[in-house]
């Protein structure tokens, strides 16, 4: 039952405590914009295709809960939204429902009320293979994301800070399953270092999970009763993280999330070449807030968003919108040069 609280726990915490104050790094793109576009609202195609399924647009709702008899209809709302909007959905993680078989259904109605839809699996980095095969089968996903989140953990008082087993449980898992296995980071970031390890250990999709939106090192804090306001600004902004995996020029896709707030977050993580744009927070916040009609709506918005700044960029459909030039400046232009990313090559695009 400890594992069930601390979901609910988490749920209560995530709303609560404010972004964190290191932002993302989308305020440092720009788009530039195309006056003679020539594009009309109604020929924009935002259509993509993942894991074999076609997505009305390249929008995720990341993980967020299950594991607890009160997440159900929460699971229901955002599964509900995701059929209705097109999008594609992961669960919270499914660790609670492997131990207790009672909490089964928070994360199975996800595939009862969105039968056809896209839908992603969710445990720690650390499971073995046959715990993963369970985690797909709960639900009849179409592959799994495998969590990091080594901050969170030494912060947790339940927390297992033993990380020598992560890669090689990675490759283990990689090796023994026939499903997509995602790498995704909870917001803390990936370097290119780490897509470098986690691609060497069979991963071909990654969620770079950036930091910039929900805090879990704040989190487990707060559980804590405590403050922790030095570890506060640790991790890597999502669009450095972005940048740095695409530099490696490796056969990966990636999913930006962290911190992902407007349409034009979700232009700009595009633009910049990720494969879908993923967000939890604002989700869970405006469906807690409102309703589930008030998810749906908030969807859409967010997708004629995404049409509009197309439009006005040129692209009629993602993949023009990835030749888009875009102008990287600030302290992520002075990271990315540092690193060794040449920023400059982004503005010289041409659609």
């Amino acid at each position: 039952m400890k594992r069930q609280e601390r979901k609910l726990e988490h749920l209560k915490f995530s709303l609560e405590i404010e972004d964190r104050i290191r932002h993302s790094g989308f305020s440092d793109i720009s788009l530039v914009h195309r006056s003679t576009s020539g594009i009309k609202p109604s020929q924009v195609d935002l259509s993509v295709q993942f894991l074999g399924k076609r997505l009305e647009a390249p929008i995720m709702i990341n993980a967020i809960t299950g594991g607890h008899p009160n997440t159900l209809e929460i699971n229901r709302a955002l599964a509900v939204a995701a059929r209705k909007t097109g999008v594609a959905m992961a669960v919270g993680s499914q660790k609670a429902a492997l131990e207790d078989s009672r909490v089964r259904e928070t994360y199975i109605v996800a595939r009862e009320e969105n039968p056809e839809g896209i839908l992603l699996a969710n445990l720690s980095a650390t499971c073995t293979p046959v715990e993963a095969v369970q985690a797909v089968e709960m639900i009849n996903a179409d592959g799994i994301q495998v969590h990091f989140n080594v901050p969170q953990e030494l912060f947790m008082d339940e927390g297992d800070p033993d990380f020598g087993m992560i890669l090689p449980r990675i490759r283990e898992l990689v090796e023994n399953v026939n499903f997509p296995v995602i790498a995704k980071e909870v917001g803390f970031g990936m370097s290119g270092e780490t897509i470098l390890d986690l691609y060497r250990s069979g991963v071909k999709i990654m969620d770079v999970g950036g930091s910039g939106g929900t805090n879990f090192i704040s989190i487990e804090s707060a559980r804590r009763g405590q403050s922790n306001e030095e570890f506060e600004d640790w991790g890597i902004p999502t669009a450095v993280c972005l940048f740095e995996g695409l530099e490696l020029g490796l056969p990966v896709d990636f999913i930006a999330s962290g911190g992902l707030r407007t349409a034009l977050d979700i232009a700009r993580s595009l633009a910049a070449g990720a494969r879908l744009a993923a967000m939890a927070r604002p989700f869970l916040k405006v469906l807690v807030q409102g309703s589930p009609q008030s998810l749906v709506d908030y969807i859409e918005q967010l997708k004629q968003g995404l049409a509009r700044y197309m439009v006005m960029t040129g692209a009629r459909c993602i993949g023009d919108l990835t030749r888009v030039p875009l102008v990287i400046t600030g302290s992520t232009a002075e990271w990315l040069i540092r690193r060794g990313v040449d920023v400059n090559a982004y503005a010289r695009r041409q659609k």
